[in-house]
């Protein structure tokens, strides 16, 4: 496989949701940071050449707790949100290596991600022009809400899906675009929001329902479990 992937993993919010004084990213897990876990799952694949963390500012704990084992991992300093930690990301990533041609962007804290998940992702996005992401059909009973909180209507479910990560983008072209959306005031929540956002269609590829995202502290019972699970199976 010639192609040349970059992992990027966003790391730079405060976790405001997971309560608490230890970020969710550095949160323990199984003797590693959540982090850490999420490091080496996006890099089980063989075309996976390198990986970058955008890190907030003031971070020092990176360094201290994930470095020492990860010394190839790169950093470089995030944004006041996702979409421009991960715009700073790419910059450093075509800076350092501009032969890359695609990016993978994955959570921090999404830990339980699976190799051959992965792996489905990566063959399915090399054979899309526009992208391709990991995501899952949503099976629960979908309800709009009106402006009062009270039900306006049952949605039909059918065509929703829950979106994951990673989601694989050429990385050039996921540059251009998530620089637009930023340009005019927009603040992508995930990156194939700024894609769909310049008209393009990426591919959905079936997630795993255990590719968890950790968003509050319950979420780490459920990762060990899983993580321990995956180790029984190999």
């Amino acid at each position: 496989m010639s192609a040349r992937i970059h992992a990027l993993i966003p790391a730079a919010g405060y976790s405001v949701r997971f309560g608490g004084t230890t970020l969710k990213q550095y949160a323990h897990l199984l003797g590693s940071p959540v982090i850490a876990h999420s490091i080496d799952a996006v890099s089980r694949h063989p075309a996976v050449a390198a990986v970058t963390v955008a890190l907030a500012p003031d971070d020092g704990i990176f360094d201290e707790l994930v470095r020492p084992h990860y010394a190839a991992v790169r950093t470089v300093t995030g944004g006041d949100s996702r979409a421009r930690s991960v715009m700073n990301g790419l910059a450093a990533i075509l800076y350092h290596d501009p032969a890359c041609e695609w990016v993978l962007v994955h959570d921090a804290a999404r830990p339980c991600l699976r190799a051959a998940t992965l792996g489905r992702l990566v063959d399915a996005g090399l054979r899309s022009a526009q992208g391709a992401i990991l995501a899952v059909p949503v099976h629960d009973t979908l309800k709009r809400a009106d402006d009062a909180g009270r039900i306006e209507s049952t949605v039909d479910r059918s065509c929703y899906w829950a979106a994951q990560t990673p989601q694989m983008f050429r990385i050039r072209e996921l540059a251009v675009h998530l620089a637009a959306a930023l340009a005019a005031g927009e603040c992508p929540t995930d990156e194939a929001a700024a894609m769909e956002r310049a008209g393009a269609h990426p591919l959905l590829v079936m997630g795993d329902r255990s590719n968890i995202k950790i968003t509050g502290p319950e979420d780490l019972a459920l990762a060990q479990f899983i993580l321990q699970q995956q180790s029984l199976d190999g």
